[in-house]
């Protein structure tokens, strides 16, 4: 398919095209290379980037498929583009967002006062498998639970952006923004040159700063940070030793670490050296056998007692995936207006609990409908995605949602923006989200333009997860559209 016979989705934003025959300012230069590249001379570069990432070793895990784990996520060579000023609109909805959650963490885990107020329920947040009682009384150094976010959003219309989801455990994929940028610049440097596209590659140096910021007064002028990750076989692990190898730190595993008089050290040839700041990749559960599971060998003994006294700061803080259950999500506008005192920017999906009798019943007579997802569920795993499923299959998760409610929300299935993909057909419109990655650290929030652009690669699929046959895309945020 030859970019002149690209033709949209009907009833879906394109990113690319305004009319069916007119793109999008942003877009011209990238329609004009389209139109005028030779498709074996995309399909040539589209191999040089997958060999590209097999020599750099940017590859993720899938476990439990038979066969060889190790894989690459597919790149798409035609870049996602936002101009500055829908840019704009998002960064300003994603620090607002960013810090409202990090002031119901501090709250519930203090003074309750969201939920002495009636905004949110108490069971479901007291009673979430996600809060950590270990951890009440407990604020972290600069009153900052959530030092990076991942936020899942798609777009629906003209500067109509919703959220999916909140990521504020351990949210990976920026290895993948930044490499996919290396990519770009390596195979389309006149491309790129034509744009004035904004910077990405300073993100490790935001980390950086953003992780020192929170560091306990004990760390000095140049606390010591560290990367713990929980091995090799982790599915993020490259991630893992791409950001310690960026930001010149230790990527350490748990049995590298010790605790003595509630104090963390590195083991090194030259003796122990105290750590300050942990940038942990591991699951809360794992962390510390002390304190939640005691068969874990990921993690270190006396760990949590050293974050609580105060002697070493985790990123993100224990206790912080309460704030990203897709329960709790639904409450996301009425904790910004409720901390923040301010309207929303960012729209939240709407969304039915399968707990409450009302919206299970109207989540059971519109499965056909609605996407269904599992409360903690990730990765695309565990959700029905009504339109696209069987009568079988619909039938199958509606037994689901009755025998467990509370572990089911539902949302009309919304009509994600498509971007021009090239795909074996040629040139064609697939559907697309957006992970930017927020950090905050005790000197404010920190936005990188762009993210992380997830692209559901088999035509008409609303599935972008990599682990689902999804793939990714460069993002370029305009710091001026092109003439």
């Amino acid at each position: 398919m030859e970019v002149n016979s690209y033709r949209p989705v009907d009833h879906c934003f394109d990113e690319m095209m305004r009319t069916r025959t007119a793109p999008r300012a942003a877009y011209q230069k990238v329609r004009e290379w389209l139109a005028a590249a030779d498709p074996a001379s995309l399909d040539l570069r589209r191999r040089e980037a997958e060999i590209l990432f097999m020599r750099i070793g940017v590859t993720f895990a899938v476990y439990g498929e038979g066969g060889d784990p190790e894989r690459i996520i597919p790149f798409d060579i035609i870049p996602r583009v936002i101009n500055g000023r829908e840019w704009d609109l998002i960064a300003r909805g994603l620090e607002q967002r960013v810090r409202a959650l990090n002031q119901f963490l501090v709250d519930v885990y203090s003074k309750c006062e969201i939920l002495h107020a009636g905004v949110i329920d108490t069971d479901l947040v007291l009673r979430n498998p996600a809060f950590l009682p270990e951890m009440n009384g407990f604020t972290p150094a600069g009153g900052v639970f959530t030092h990076v976010a991942g936020i899942d959003m798609v777009r629906v219309g003209e500067d109509e952006f919703y959220v999916l989801e909140d990521n504020a455990r351990t949210p990976s994929g920026v290895s993948y923004m930044l490499e996919d940028r290396e990519i770009m610049m390596r195979l389309f440097p006149d491309l790129m040159a034509a744009h004035k596209v904004a910077p990405v590659e300073h993100y490790p140096t935001e980390l950086l700063t953003t992780l020192k910021s929170v560091a306990p007064s004990s760390g000095g002028a140049d606390p010591t940070v560290v990367v713990l990750t929980p091995g090799m076989y982790n599915s993020a692990y490259y991630e893992h030793t791409y950001l310690a190898d960026r930001m010149g730190v230790e990527l350490v595993e748990g049995q590298d670490l010790f605790v003595d008089e509630n104090r963390v050290y590195m083991r090194t040839t030259r003796g122990p050296q105290q750590v300050d700041v942990i940038y942990r990749r591991i699951d809360d559960d794992f962390l510390d056998p002390l304190t939640f599971n005691p068969n874990s060998t990921l993690g270190v003994a006396g760990l949590i007692g050293a974050v609580r006294a105060g002697h070493v700061t985790l990123a993100n803080a224990p206790g912080a995936g309460v704030c990203d259950d897709k329960s709790v999500y639904i409450h996301v506008p009425e904790m910004i207006e409720f901390y923040l005192g301010e309207k929303p920017i960012l729209k939240n999906v709407p969304t039915y609990r399968c707990g409450r009798e009302a919206d299970r019943a109207y989540v059971l007579d519109h499965l056909d409908e609605l996407v269904v997802k599992e409360v903690r569920g990730s990765g695309g795993y565990g959700m029905l995605v009504g339109p696209h499923a069987t009568k079988a299959e619909q039938a199958a998760f509606a037994e689901r949602i009755k025998a467990d409610p509370d572990e089911y929300i539902a949302q009309p299935t919304l009509a994600l923006s498509t971007s021009p993909t090239f795909v074996d057909q040629g040139i064609a419109p697939r559907h697309i989200d957006l992970r930017p990655f927020v950090l905050m650290g005790a000197k404010g929030v920190s936005i990188v333009p762009g993210g992380l652009t997830r692209v559901a690669l088999r035509e008409g699929s609303l599935v972008v997860n990599s682990s689902q046959g999804g793939g990714t895309k460069d993002t370029w945020v305009l710091l001026e559209e092109p003439c």
